[in-house]
């Protein structure tokens, strides 16, 4: 069985390379002011033995960059993002580039969804400046029915493959964050039919529990965990920052890849990392599961 390996995460892995100030933009202003190490994070992810890499992307909204003053950039950075990427794809000269599609609102936080057609054209947006740049698109962090539904509507008149990522409570990975089953996104699934289905952003415990839910819908599905402890109650309110969030010290990349070969005995064929989750766990997981190029 052939396993495709995603990258990991570039938020948490910029501020442990620059040791700036966090803040509400999170991977957004680190990129404003580094994109040079944004570049050196995706050389480090393919030359570990990611298939495919993300566009630093995932964080720019609208909405976030309005309460900053830098809502005029916002063409600009999304296409400083994919140019970033696409020129570490050709210089490693293998590889796939994907669209990152965070959540609209706040990461986790349901209440915080828009009205269907409003996010659907905010996520249409983003694909059209996306387009000539990446070979497909991966909605992230999908907390709630309701913004699966908005993203996959924004999506859907795009040629390329789409993967969409749903985020499970931590301490009850059969539930989306929202308290909705798991269970429940297979109407999505069938109505939308995205390419692929994952978890993200959830500790791997958790992952643990939901991706049996994945093994029926019929579509390539996979994870790809977090290194928090949890995401707490704090970090839940617009406009914190990821001081509100603590990290695991116990999730070293072996550890961390005995996970991903549980996963892998459920039939995941699409595994990488999130947030915490860097270059070493991902050398890791290329070195047990990759078949050779």
């Amino acid at each position: 069985m052939k396993v495709t390996i995603l990258d990991g995460g570039m938020g948490q892995e910029l501020l442990n390379r620059t040791e700036d100030t966090p803040t509400s933009l999170w991977a957004t202003q680190l990129m404003i002011d580094h994109p040079d190490i944004v570049g050196a994070i995706h050389d480090d992810y393919f030359s570990s033995g990611a298939d495919i890499c993300t566009t630093n992307t995932y964080a720019l909204h609208h909405d976030r960059l309005l309460s900053c003053g830098e809502d005029y950039q916002f063409e600009d950075l999304h296409r400083l993002a994919c140019e970033i990427a696409l020129k570490s794809r050709n210089k490693c000269k293998k590889g796939l580039l994907a669209g990152s599609l965070g959540p609209l609102g706040w990461s986790y936080n349901t209440e915080l969804f828009l009205p269907l057609e409003e996010a659907a054209k905010l996520y249409a947006e983003i694909v059209e400046i996306h387009s000539n740049y990446v070979d497909m698109f991966i909605i992230e962090t999908v907390s709630s029915l309701d913004q699966g539904r908005g993203a996959l509507t924004g999506v859907k008149e795009t040629d390329k493959p789409i993967w969409i990522a749903f985020s499970v409570d931590d301490f009850d990975g059969s539930k989306l964050r929202s308290g909705e089953p798991l269970s429940s996104i297979k109407t999505l699934v069938n109505t939308f039919k995205p390419a692929a289905v994952l978890l993200n952003c959830s500790v791997p415990e958790s992952i643990n529990v939901g991706l049996p839910f994945l093994q029926d819908l019929g579509i390539p599905f996979g994870a790809y965990a977090n290194g928090f402890t949890h995401i707490s109650t704090e970090y839940l309110k617009k406009g914190s920052t990821v001081n509100a969030l603590s990290s695991r010290t116990d999730l070293s990349p072996d550890k961390y890849a005995d996970f991903a070969s549980g996963w892998i005995d459920m039939g995941a064929t699409i595994i990488g990392g999130c947030c915490e989750i860097g270059p070493s766990h991902i050398n890791e997981l290329a070195k047990r599961f990759k078949e050779n190029d």
